[in-house]
């Protein structure tokens, strides 16, 4: 189980292995693969990589495409929203390592079309995602109801693993290791966080100044919901910006021209759901905005990952308000742990919830930075001392970042003035 900053080369981590392992020992070609005309149009993959979503598998894709040139190792995709022809054609000419999103590997194996029996790798991508999204018993489908061989390596990666997510994801894996590199489930150095208090009405007209003011760079903008991505993209466009947009009820194709429209930079501004949020590696991206604060800081630290990667510098743009009170005591100690300016307005905003969960990870989601294995011994050994604990963690209540004023400097006065008076935005956005 692999957790690494956003940015910071996972997708390398879990190829190069692969990759490194078949060069070495060749790939492993199944017993009586020959004879029969239908099994021998099964394929049977010594590698299994899996992806929440479309985009993400087409990356992966095109990854281990380049670092499998000419070497006679065969990468197939399949993920549904594609011609399930082509990608049986693709299967038939050969499939050694084999990158699929959960429901469409589920569909061709019971197509009779692949078999597990020669998986040596098993990676699960953002596996958090997945088992969050719902993917659990197609997970389960594909492990433990196939031919699966149990000596196998499996692989679990993401920037954030939360307890509950781990104890999940630990029924997929025996006698693991759990490894970090970095501050795990926080965000990278290279990305300045700004948070600014902005009414719901007040949006627009924020976000159309701030587009006025970069003149190079593409801008990624996420927001709730889909309708809310097709209103978005319809007014910047109306306003002059060249916008695209991709969330769930798009074809794979609309979201393949809109994705390639972007990164080539036809048009720098693309509006997006959270189906972007995860893994996916666009370059030059040096703004990311968040119209709509996500639900749970986890969103929001893989969110703001599609800038500041690979070492180069980017900028996080937040528009909150009262809606977005769940989540800002996390923010806020995201921010303060980064050494990031935090606005005067989420010390009162996010208070009351940080009172009532205590640090980062207490309410139920949180930061997967520690092997809940750990957590559950040093839980079972000190089950005495909780009592003292929480007499004196509620003696400590009430003075949550009295001693934080330091970073509430820079955008402080402009927050409290927009907090007061909504008709006068433009103090933010003199720093732009």
């Amino acid at each position: 189980m692999a957790c690494a900053q956003t940015g910071s080369g996972k997708t390398g981590g879990f190829l190069f292995p692969c990759i490194s392992m078949m060069l070495k020992n060749g790939c492993t070609a199944p017993e009586n693969a020959g004879g029969n005309s239908y099994r021998s149009r099964r394929c049977h993959p010594n590698a299994l990589i899996l992806a929440p979503t479309r985009e993400l598998a087409s990356q992966i894709y095109d990854e281990a495409q380049k670092f499998t040139y000419a070497s006679g190792i065969a990468v197939v995709v399949v993920y549904g929203g594609a011609d399930v022809r082509e990608q049986l054609r693709e299967l038939e000419r050969g499939c050694d390592i084999l990158v699929a999103t959960p429901g469409r590997l589920v569909d061709l194996m019971e197509r009779g079309r692949i078999s597990m029996n020669c998986i040596r790798h098993l990676i699960l991508d953002e596996a958090d995602r997945m088992l969050d999204m719902g993917f659990e018993p197609q997970i389960r489908r594909i492990v433990e109801q196939e031919d699966m061989p149990r000596d196998r390596q499996t692989f679990m990666f993401s920037a954030t693993f939360p307890t509950e997510i781990q104890r999940l994801a630990s029924d997929f894996l025996q006698d693991y290791v759990f490894l970090t590199v970095g501050r795990v489930g926080s965000a990278a150095k290279d990305i300045t966080q700004t948070v600014e208090w902005v009414e719901e009405h007040d949006k627009n007209p924020f976000l159309i100044r701030f587009l006025n003011t970069i003149e190079s760079g593409l801008v990624l903008i996420f927001v709730e919901t889909k309708r809310g991505a097709d209103s978005l993209e319809y007014h910047l466009s109306s306003q002059g910006f060249p916008t695209a947009s991709i969330h769930g009820d798009r074809s794979q194709r609309e979201r393949e021209d809109a994705l390639q429209s972007f990164r080539s930079g036809a048009t720098p501004i693309l509006v997006a759901t959270d189906v972007a949020a995860r893994g996916l590696d666009i370059s030059n991206v040096m703004f990311v905005v968040n119209y709509d604060m996500p639900s749970n800081i986890d969103d929001y630290v893989h969110r703001i990952g599609r800038t500041g990667r690979a070492g180069n510098k980017g900028t996080a743009i937040s528009m909150m308000n009262e809606k977005n009170r769940n989540v800002a005591s996390d923010v806020l100690e995201l921010l303060s742990e980064n050494g990031q300016q935090v606005p005067d307005f989420l010390y009162s905003l996010g208070q009351s919830r940080a009172r009532g969960k205590g640090r980062r990870g207490g309410g139920g989601g949180g930061f997967g930075s520690t092997d809940y294995r750990q957590k559950k011994s040093m839980n079972d050994g000190f089950g005495g001392a909780r009592s003292n604990a929480n007499d004196f963690s509620r003696g400590r209540q009430g003075g949550y970042g009295r001693n934080n004023n330091n970073y509430a400097g820079g955008l402080g006065d402009g927050n409290r003035s927009r907090q007061g008076s909504n008709s006068n935005n433009s103090g933010g956005n003199d720093a732009w």
